[in-house]
């Protein structure tokens, strides 16, 4: 019997095509599955368990998940708070990042790079939350305070963190500076590398402003560092955590500054309800990814 000839494009075939890439790409991708996607199914197995750490974990089906979506009224409320900075923080600092980045690139030489600087500072300083309690202290030597006392918008001295209807906007406030970070850097990379010609070409095509050239040429020709940039701001305002722990504490007054994360950090941290935590890391997780492909669709469009 005639044997029919390997297909060349065949899974085992681009293997042994390319065995030098995928030796090089080996100790990547054994690091990356043991500690990222290893972790990940793991947890997913735990959600479906009661594990409290010190005993075997016992199988409870979808116990956690029902308790969590229908008699947890605090995870309720951090998936409220979540979801509105997540909605505010997300596409408000990702837009700016882009508009600040396509600004600050038409600069040259040390203004670019310092100005660089001063937007990517905040994200980096490990003084960022000093600085803001500084400002949010709820007396009247608070810098918040003085200045609005000094002007007379206020009469006296206001509790920021400790009043329930200040913390999730000054929450996203501190967000919004803080979120000024890597995708910015991102962005300003990108737009480096924009071939010149293509403006060129775009004006003899009839192009005949700036914001057109922005939507026509730039942000096409930088949808690999758009697609990253949507990755980081998504993780970064669906994980906000640091923020609030800190200013707010936890737990925040009436929760008003409670998030998943924190609720997460809480059973998984504190209590070692492990089985509870990962369902609670599941349902982010779920809601990243989700959020993150429509996203990735969206951008798909800019240009059409």
């Amino acid at each position: 019997m005639e044997r029919l000839p390997a297909n060349p494009n065949s899974f085992g075939a681009r293997i042994k095509r390319e065995r030098v890439s995928y030796l090089m790409l080996a100790p990547y991708f054994t690091l990356f599955f043991l500690f990222t996607v290893l972790p990940v199914l793991i947890s997913v197995f735990f959600s479906f368990t009661y594990f409290d750490m010190h005993s075997l974990p016992q199988f409870i089906g979808w116990g956690n998940y029902s308790k969590l979506l229908l008699e947890d009224d605090l995870f309720i409320t951090a998936l409220r708070n979540t979801l509105v900075l997540a909605v505010v923080t997300g596409p408000v600092s990702y837009i700016l990042c882009v508009l600040f980045a396509w600004i600050i690139n038409e600069f040259r030489g040390f203004t670019r790079a310092l100005l660089t600087l001063v937007f990517y500072a905040p994200s980096i300083s490990g003084q960022a939350f000093l600085i803001w309690s500084i400002i949010l202290t709820g007396d009247r030597y608070g810098f918040l305070n003085g200045v609005l006392m000094q002007f007379g918008f206020i009469q006296e001295a206001i509790l920021w963190m400790r009043t329930e209807k200040y913390v999730l906007p000054v929450l996203i406030v501190v967000q919004l500076w803080l979120s000024l970070g890597t995708g910015f850097l991102a962005f300003i990379a990108g737009l480096q590398t924009v071939d010149k010609t293509l403006y060129e070409a775009a004006a003899i095509d009839g192009v005949s402003n700036r914001w057109q050239e922005l939507w026509f040429i730039t942000l096409p020709s930088i949808r690999p560092q758009l697609m990253f940039g949507a990755i980081m701001q998504i993780t970064q305002s669906f994980a906000i955590a640091d923020v609030s722990l800190f200013l707010a504490g936890n737990p925040s007054v009436n929760n008003s500054g409670a998030t998943i994360v924190t609720h997460l950090l809480d059973y998984g941290g504190i209590r070692f309800e492990m089985g509870y935590a990962s369902a609670i890391a599941t349902v982010l997780f779920i809601m990243m990814v989700g959020t993150n492909k429509a996203v990735q669709k969206l951008l798909r469009r800019i240009g059409e």
